[in-house]
């Protein structure tokens, strides 16, 4: 075989091999990069899930959780009430004329129970009675939930409650969802022993 003949066998086989090598890497990284580019893809929707979810939290937070009016606290002396035997509970009433919706009515009951809890259990306040609170974690924290049609009858309700010295609060709405601001949506009443609560809520219907 010529020389001729010898250098053009041997650049045909430099070709051939560099063409199977470029093959073969393609072949080999081409299903990476792709795999690669789908989990990128399902990073991304993750991330945008995620965003979504945290939006849509924040809309509840602000929609039915911190809708409850700045006021000042009436702090009601209820320790006269601590030799009255029997069960203790917590009463939770609720305007139905304002038509709330389910969620609504649960946050503002969580800041009337919220509240009379703050009341008789902070240190500064003269609503505190920890000899109450005792009773009612005793008992099992018992609450009920009443409803009363106008917010006259809660302001009835309100002053029985008073003279009657059962610790209570009035929620009154901040007005950025479904009903006007400053609306009295709730009157949480006790801890207090039923047999008093009864004097106050006893001809109310149960939520």
């Amino acid at each position: 075989m010529s020389t001729n003949q010898i250098a053009g066998v041997a650049a045909v086989s430099l070709l051939t091999g560099c063409c199977i090598g470029a093959l073969l890497t393609h072949q080999c990284t081409r299903p990476v990069s792709v795999k690669q580019e789908k989990k990128d893809k399902r990073i991304s929707k993750d991330n945008a899930a995620t965003k979504n979810t945290e939006e849509k939290s924040s809309t509840v937070s602000e929609d039915e959780d911190g809708d409850e009016s700045d006021e000042e606290l009436l702090e009601v002396d209820s320790s006269s009430l601590n030799g009255v035997p029997g069960e203790v509970r917590m009463a939770l009433v609720v305007r139905t004329d304002l038509g709330m919706q389910k969620g609504k009515i649960a946050a503002q009951c969580g800041h009337a129970a919220v509240t009379c809890y703050k009341l008789m259990s902070d240190a500064n306040s003269n609503a505190r009675n920890p000899t109450m609170l005792r009773r009612w974690y005793a008992g099992g924290q018992a609450k009920i939930a009443l409803k009363c049609q106008h917010e006259e009858d809660m302001d009835l309700l309100f002053a029985k409650a008073l003279s009657l010295n059962i610790n209570a609060y009035v929620v009154h709405d901040a007005g950025r969802t479904q009903i006007p601001s400053g609306s009295a949506t709730v009157l949480g009443l006790g801890p207090a022993p039923k047999s008093v609560l009864d004097k106050v809520t006893g001809v109310l219907k149960l939520l």
